[in-house]
């Protein structure tokens, strides 16, 4: 797994926010929601809206076009869904805050 910082700590809110970032060619939606922290892939599987567009409930992102919701900690989406969305580990360090990006399987024998 690749750590890859992605915000320094003075630059990271400490309100509630939902934001869209680039991390090795991935798009990204990074919420701040009752005090914790989350990554999640940023286009809805349902129609491919951003979910950086959207908003939160109850520990869940909500897709801003057909109000899809996903589970921000497990990405999986509501009962009767049957779809998820992936989600990232992150890690609060000194410097910053750091997504955990997988190698790709093929990048494992260069």
């Amino acid at each position: 797994m690749n750590w890859i910082k992605i915000v320094s700590i003075d630059k990271l809110s400490k309100e509630d926010f939902i934001s869209k970032v680039n991390v090795s060619g991935k798009k990204i939606c990074l919420v701040r929601t009752e005090g914790n922290l989350f990554a999640v892939q940023n286009s809805c599987p349902h129609a491919g809206a951003q979910l950086s567009n959207g908003w939160c409930s109850k520990g869940k992102i909500v897709c801003p076009y057909h109000r899809q919701e996903f589970d921000l900690q497990t990405g999986r989406g509501a009962e009767g869904q049957r779809n998820y969305v992936d989600t990232y580990p992150l890690d609060m360090r000194k410097d910053g805050l750091y997504i955990g990006i997988k190698k790709p399987w093929w990048k494992f024998w260069q």
